[in-house]
């Protein structure tokens, strides 16, 4: 028993030696409150750029593609809202029929820079956050694009482990919302949209054959870089995020990969984002966050 004994020490230090050699996991308080705070940010932003205090509209949208703030700039149908206090992006307004003003973001590509930015959305007045994100194909579900309803997704980036304890996967926290969302956008015509899971990534170039079967097994149906950070920052802030993937191509392994559509796939992103937003304006998630 004594040694038994000796071999179990030997065993809980070394993970305590090995969680202390990984500053990801290691030394988090999830429940603690952050000392730097996006309204801080936002505040001295908003001081130096001499902005007014307009709060973004309810519903926002991040494209991280940047197709649908290019088709809107080019069109004249959306504006610069003059409130948006960000030192990095700038927010877009327009128009969405039954929905009312909704807000986007381009560009905002990756974990770390997609949750910097939804903080700082909500932190304004955002309510419902929706990301679209262009996507690579793990498995086949047909020919591209559709789009995937991401109900959970892959924590292979660092973001997400300051929201939530290390997990396989982040989840969708509101499922209510996620089942309206899903009823929506099923009925949506000419456009396919598939519910599953993910591969979140902050390293598209080292997408190795190892790392696509692995993704692959546990049930990834694509690859992207924001939604687990995102949900992450959702479950934890309890805000409504809903995230899907725009499957668009296969990795590039093939010439004229990467097609998306009309308008570079923006008129079936916008008609997804709006099928999203009724789902939720139509629910109790709608409702305002204590």
């Amino acid at each position: 028993m004594t040694h038994l004994a000796s071999l179990m020490d030997q065993e809980a230090g070394d993970r305590q030696r090995a969680r202390a050699a990984w500053p990801i996991v290691n030394g988090k308080d999830h429940a603690a409150p952050s000392v730097f705070r996006p309204e801080a940010l936002l505040r001295e932003a908003r001081r130096q750029k001499e902005l007014p205090l307009v709060s973004v509209p309810p519903v926002c949208v991040l494209d991280p593609d940047g197709d649908v703030v290019r088709l809107l700039k080019r069109t004249g149908a959306g504006r610069t809202h003059e409130g948006w206090a960000c030192y990095h992006t700038e927010l877009v307004a327009f128009d969405l029929d039954g929905i009312g003003e909704v807000g986007i973001i381009g560009c905002a590509v990756g974990a770390p820079f997609a949750v910097l930015v939804t903080e700082q959305l909500f932190a304004s007045g955002c309510r419902l956050l929706v990301s679209v994100t262009s996507a690579g194909q793990i498995t086949n579900n047909g020919p591209t694009p559709y789009f995937v309803l991401i109900d959970r997704a892959l924590r292979d980036e660092g973001t997400s482990y300051h929201y939530l304890p290390p997990a396989t996967f982040a989840e969708a926290p509101d499922t209510k919302l996620l089942a309206r969302v899903e009823e929506a956008t099923s009925g949506l015509s000419g456009i396919a949209v598939h519910r599953g899971a993910t591969w979140t990534t902050d390293a598209p170039y080292r997408e190795t054959e190892a790392a696509i079967a692995s993704a692959r097994a546990l049930g990834a149906l694509a690859v992207e870089m924001e939604a687990s950070a995102l949900y992450a920052f959702a479950a934890a802030s309890r805000r409504s995020v809903v995230c899907f993937a725009h499957v668009t191509n296969a990795m590039a392994q093939t010439e004229g990969d990467f097609e998306k559509g009309e308008s570079n796939g923006a008129a079936a992103t916008i008609a997804v984002v709006a099928a999203a937003a009724r789902a939720w304006l139509s629910s109790a998630t709608a409702e305002p966050h204590a």
